[in-house]
């Protein structure tokens, strides 16, 4: 199993931002040191098309995987990198995620075991307040019997009250991982109708039938999709021994 990192500099809402520094290093080099501290990971990839992020990648002593700048997302960006790489599975790391713990990668490994048969599998968290269900700014899934995710959503379409939606519905996190096989197969599929009307890339997966399964996790973590969150970030980490204790790992390389 390998894990790929996709990045490029022309993010809508903050360009540049796999760049941004923490602590004197790019975001994108954060996100690949702390992959690197993962037992189940054999290798570790920065998947782009953009100059900048190769030169700064592989002068930290990682390797580069340089793709087209035609992709839409990072689903299609690692599957044109995987194809010459040889993996059974490939877990997406995201590379505007800085706080990544190394032991929700190892969550994911331990459900590939519980479930040999899937397709993907998806880290998600727990939903902590009944306005969550609503907010249009996070996808939120449905899950079943056996950890499978039923369906995704931006907006609740359940009646249930509250404290019943909280035992099935859980946020969608930005962690996932498939199959090599599954991966090639559903960048190759075209875009599913819930998928294009809700930008919810995991309803392409289960649209054709694919299994997707939750992999529950301790703690969603903030991501940077805007300059203000690169605050709430480093707040996350002076406030966390475990987020201190790997960015001092981090640093030294």
């Amino acid at each position: 199993m390998v894990g790929i990192i996709p990045a490029h500099l022309a993010s809508i809402r903050f360009p540049r931002k796999v760049l941004h520094p923490f602590s004197g290093l790019a975001m994108i080099e954060h996100v690949r040191r702390r992959a690197l501290m993962c037992p189940s990971l054999a290798d570790v990839y920065v998947a782009t098309c953009d100059d900048e992020v190769a030169s700064i990648v592989s002068a930290g002593g990682g390797t580069v995987i340089r793709t087209g700048n035609h992709h839409l997302n990072g689903t299609s960006r690692i599957a044109e990198a995987v194809q010459n790489v040889d993996a059974s599975h490939v877990v997406l790391l995201q590379g505007d995620e800085p706080l990544l713990l190394p032991r929700h990668v190892e969550a994911l490994t331990a459900s590939m075991l519980r479930h040999p048969n899937a397709q993907a599998w998806n880290a998600t968290g727990d939903i902590h307040a009944p306005e969550e269900l609503d907010r249009h700014s996070f996808v939120k899934c449905a899950v079943g019997t056996d950890d499978r995710i039923l369906y995704c959503f931006r907006r609740s379409p359940s009646t249930a009250p509250y404290e019943k939606q909280i035992t099935y519905i859980r946020k969608i996190l930005g962690l996932f991982a498939f199959t090599r096989n599954s991966l090639l197969s559903v960048a190759a599929a075209p875009t599913s109708v819930v998928e294009f009307n809700e930008s919810i890339e995991q309803m392409r997966i289960i649209e054709s039938g694919g299994t997707l399964v939750s992999v529950p996790v301790d703690v969603a973590l903030p991501s940077v999709n805007e300059p203000h969150e690169a605050m709430i970030v480093e707040d996350a980490i002076r406030h966390n021994a475990e987020q201190q204790d790997l960015l001092r790992r981090v640093l030294e390389g």
